[in-house]
């Protein structure tokens, strides 16, 4: 896949070829780090002792999604954005879930047990990796914001043209001409980027006008 904008590739050389993707952090900064990724994978390890053969699309392997979320969210909210909506495949979803979002553990852990059924009864009849969650996140900097995961019933990336016509709407809405205050950010699950369809429309689409939302793509 190639990236047309000038500017972009620009930034990547001198962000990462420059430095070889090494960025020079501090201790704190390092230590944040490994803790998200300490957290990530004690919630795979928990899972796999105590659910054994449920079937829960695991993190394992790719656990930096959690500290690399984190820095995202870190870096919106001094960016003065007010929402960030997440369009993401099954794997990892309840670990982001638990460690994003703050979804209450006993509630993702009641979602394994056989009585598990929603007071609302909104997720009634649903599996809980496609659960979808909505909450308010307070930052280091002292800022806040919106996170919403959307709901994701469909392994064919189905999820991300919704998030992005969600958060055009948003924007719309809100009035935000200049899109800097809702962001969407889309977590691609498969190595076939190129292949699936919707991938090269939607990123073939991104910078048309009408359609445009200013998405922000892991």
């Amino acid at each position: 896949m190639d990236i047309p904008d000038r500017d972009r590739r620009d930034w990547l050389e001198e962000h990462m070829e420059r430095h070889r993707n090494r960025p020079q952090l501090s201790a704190e900064e390092r230590t944040r780090i490994l803790e998200g990724l300490m957290m990530a994978d004690a919630f795979e390890q928990f899972l796999h002792v105590k659910y054994v053969g449920q079937k829960r699309f695991s993190l394992e392997g790719a656990a930096t999604l959690v500290p690399m979320l984190d820095s995202l969210i870190e870096t919106a909210a001094s960016m003065d954005v007010e929402q960030l909506v997440i369009g993401m495949p099954h794997r990892g979803r309840l670990n982001v879930l638990a460690n994003t979002l703050g979804k209450p553990l006993e509630r993702v852990f009641g979602e394994f047990e056989s009585a598990f059924g929603p007071e609302d009864m909104q997720d009634q009849g649903d599996v809980k990796y496609h659960l979808g969650y909505s909450s308010r996140r307070e930052t280091r900097s002292g800022r806040s914001l919106q996170l919403t995961l959307h709901y994701n019933p469909s392994h064919l990336e189905f999820v991300n043209p919704v998030v992005l016509g969600s958060v055009r709407a948003r924007q719309g809405l809100a009035g935000d001409a200049a899109r800097t205050r809702f962001w969407p950010v889309l977590i691609h699950g498969e190595a076939a980027f190129a292949a699936k369809a919707s991938c090269p429309r939607r990123s073939c689409s991104g910078d048309c006008r009408p359609t445009t939302s200013a998405a922000r793509c892991t």
